[in-house]
């Protein structure tokens, strides 16, 4: 996958994401699917829609699909589209604002697997979170992988990338809201209020948040834990805590 239209373009594959991202409007290159002599189901949707938009369309072999997904599950589709617009901070605001909500942002410190930041994108939507914040650096970006992990969430669920996440905590704070960061020591989630204007920050895997985004923080909420194991995967802890401020949040 070296030429420069792959270069230039994220590379999406399976029906239910290429299926989304047509929906919502997002500009298609190109749509590749398996030559087969009859196209059925969702995939025949799809190939339905993308001639309705006008959208660029080749058959090819099943290996070639194979190759340029990696051969990964891309169940017959797989579409080149430009590189995933990112929200601006203000946009987040915007949204929170027109459903008159107050806002609920997750800020990620440093998540590196595209799996655990497809799956938080997806539990965070269906959390009612207006946004999310993660690093230009050190973290993982709007990859295929977590367009794929993330089952069309990432269409929906604004992302901001902003060079320095301490400094984007200043300004969340300098728009009233309360900072509540997650860790292992800190007070049980229960009896931390997430009512109100709010950001909830996940950190890395394994070393969890840096010491000056801890240090930012208003509150540490932590997951009660029984049994032996210490921690839980970042996914799995971004989406208990997001849902307790569902919870709370009413």
């Amino acid at each position: 996958m070296k030429n420069s239209e792959q270069e230039n373009s994220l590379v999406i594959y399976g029906r239910q994401v290429v299926l989304e991202s047509i929906q919502s409007g997002r500009t298609i290159d190109r749509l590749l699917f398996i030559e087969q002599d009859h196209v059925e189901g969702s995939a025949k949707k799809i190939l339905t829609l993308a001639k309705e938009k006008h959208i660029q369309i080749k058959f090819i072999s099943r290996d070639r699909m194979n190759q340029l997904s990696d051969n990964g599950k891309h169940q017959g589709v797989l579409a080149y589209i430009a590189a995933h617009a990112y929200a601006t901070l203000e946009e987040i605001f915007e949204k929170a604002e027109k459903k008159n909500e107050p806002p609920f942002i997750l800020v990620l410190d440093g998540i590196e697997d595209p799996h655990n930041l497809g799956a938080i994108m997806r539990t965070a939507y269906s959390a009612g979170v207006h946004g999310i914040i993660i690093p230009k650096n050190r973290a993982v970006s709007l990859t295929a992988t977590v367009a794929k992990t993330s089952a069309g969430a990432i269409e929906y669920i604004s992302v901001c990338k902003v060079t320095n996440i301490v400094r984007t905590m200043k300004i969340l704070k300098e728009k009233g809201l309360w900072i509540t960061g997650s860790d292992v020591k800190g007070t049980s989630m229960y009896d931390v209020d997430f009512k109100g204007s709010i950001a909830l920050v996940i950190g890395s895997e394994g070393k969890g948040m840096g010491q000056l985004v801890k240090e930012k923080c208003d509150f540490i909420a932590s997951i009660p834990m029984k049994g032996e194991i210490g921690s839980l995967n970042a996914s799995v802890a971004a989406g208990i805590l997001m849902y307790e401020a569902v919870r709370q949040r009413g």
